[in-house]
């Protein structure tokens, strides 16, 4: 009797071993609840947001072993990387920005605009503030600055200090200013030769026109995604921009070529100050970048 049960054991140990080893108690595909990765041909469970993969699982539907993010690094979505994504910085260079929500291994650092200054790029997230106006005293503030607009200052007329006849003093000396302006434009020998050609022989791919003062911050989406990195590292490099500036645009956000170029674009704008634009189209002609030069053009031209 004893030797019959003792045989029953081994013959239930067999079958349990087999289940076991054929996977046939492997979890079922809703257990990986934040759904699966390929590795080698099998379908592994991820890791949760916060967390990354140290090593891979075994058999499908399985998990294999994660790790909570280290200091300074995030993932925000469950995922089968082997690594986490470093967190942003804010505070690089002249871009005057703050922590306004720390990183944490399942979110990335939330940076804002310092006290008196803003930015009203189309992007929620801030990469470069400006300084709000101070329109001369607070008495002269019609609406106080926001993080996402500047100040906004009350006409000189909404004082009363304004008189009539200075006013029509200002429009006779416009009107004198503009007659004389367009007469020394016509004046002026313009001669239409074949393109690129100048009468000291050297050579311009795009003609120069008159630049108007134009809001460059809702082009420069454009206007980067134009040039493109490696020709906005060389208007950087050519501006004499420190490379350590220029690295940092690159590192801060990695495998985004767009977004580093928008970030080395305006830090460059705010070194150039109003004469930004004449100075990029001057800088992509000496360097023979003509259709770069002309697609910039475009975008200074257009309504925005």
């Amino acid at each position: 009797m004893m030797a019959a049960d003792a045989d029953k054991m081994c013959l239930i140990a067999l079958v349990l071993f087999f289940l076991l080893t054929s996977g046939a108690f492997s979890p079922a595909s809703g257990q990986c609840t934040d759904g699966t990765y390929n590795y080698k041909g099998k379908d592994c469970c991820r890791c949760g947001a916060g967390w990354h993969v140290v090593k891979h699982c075994n058999a499908s539907l399985q998990r294999g072993e994660c790790k909570e993010c280290d200091h300074e690094t995030y993932n925000s979505d469950p995922n089968g990387q082997t690594s986490c994504e470093p967190c942003t910085s804010c505070s690089h260079g002249n871009d005057n920005l703050e922590v306004v929500e720390p990183c944490t291994p399942a979110r990335d650092t939330k940076c804002g605009c310092k006290e008196g200054h803003y930015c009203n790029t189309p992007e929620e997230i801030c990469r470069l503030c400006q300084a709000c106006e101070t329109c001369g005293g607070p008495e002269n503030i019609k609406e106080p600055c926001t993080n996402r607009t500047n100040t906004v200052c009350k006409e000189k007329s909404e004082g009363g200090n304004i008189s009539i006849p200075g006013i029509i003093v200002g429009v006779i000396i416009a009107i004198v200013v503009v007659v004389a302006v367009v007469f020394i434009w016509k004046k002026r020998p313009f001669s239409r030769q074949r393109q690129g050609q100048v009468p000291n022989g050297n050579t311009h791919d795009v003609e120069m026109q008159p630049l108007y003062e134009v809001d460059l911050q809702p082009r420069l989406p454009d206007i980067a995604e134009a040039l493109g990195w490696k020709d906005m590292k060389e208007v950087a490099i050519r501006s004499n921009i420190p490379m350590t500036v220029i690295d940092s645009c690159q590192l801060d956000i990695p495998g985004d070529s767009k977004e580093q170029t928008l970030k080395l674009l305006l830090n460059w704008v705010e070194s150039q100050g109003s004469d930004a634009a004449k100075n990029l189209l001057e800088i992509l002609q000496r360097s023979g970048k003509r259709r770069k030069a002309e697609r910039v053009k475009e975008i200074l031209s257009h309504d925005y």
